[in-house]
């Protein structure tokens, strides 16, 4: 009756910003920054584990001479994020 839970999806900050990129085409590391409150330090470590489990996809540029980092959701991370979800909710609904 119940699922495992995705380990990459089930930390805090990892969920945070796979959620965030649900909801946008791509989003730069400051947004995430600004939207999570999480350190910088943290949210790169998390981004490089989502971007080796193929989840997102990370693309560095310069913007006016300053690094800019675009972060955007694969397909892989979209499917792993819906059946989270769905999974989630069998923990939250048994019955159903």
């Amino acid at each position: 009756m119940f699922n495992d839970l995705d380990p990459i999806l089930h930390s805090q900050l990892r969920l945070s910003i796979v959620s965030i990129l649900m909801t946008v085409e791509e989003a730069n590391f400051s947004f995430i920054k600004d939207s999570t409150k999480a350190a910088a330090g943290n949210i790169s470590i998390q981004v490089t584990k989502l971007q080796e489990a193929g989840y997102i996809k990370v693309v560095k540029t310069f913007k006016n001479n300053y690094p800019n980092t675009i972060l955007s959701i694969t397909d892989k991370g979209r499917k792993a994020f819906e059946d989270y979800v769905k999974n989630l909710k069998k923990y939250i609904y048994p019955k159903e």
